[in-house]
């Protein structure tokens, strides 16, 4: 699967990882959507280098399933790391 392939993926991966993990994101649907982006392209490299689970066929149940891990992790780290930030705890 082309790169293409793999930012329509990320793209879909984002609004569903956005949709397993409700509540307010630091930078909103934009910035979801990007980290679905790189959280397919992670979790299809890290599926296929531990895994060596096939990431070649965009309709492939392994590919979605990677990809959509891959942006919910993602998705987590960056409301943990930017929500510290955010929070007027975060400097006591």
């Amino acid at each position: 699967m082309g790169i293409l392939g793999w930012i329509v993926l990320g793209l879909l991966a984002g609004a569903i990882a956005k949709a397993v993990m409700p509540g307010k994101d630091p930078g909103g649907i934009v910035m979801t959507m990007v980290l679905g982006v790189v959280g397919a392209l992670l979790g299809g490299w890290v599926g296929s280098a531990l895994f060596g689970t096939g990431t070649e066929d965009f309709f492939s149940i392994q590919t979605w399933i990677v990809a959509i891990l891959g942006s919910i992790v993602l998705l987590a780290i960056y409301r943990m790391v930017v929500g510290r930030r955010g929070s007027p705890r975060a400097h006591a």
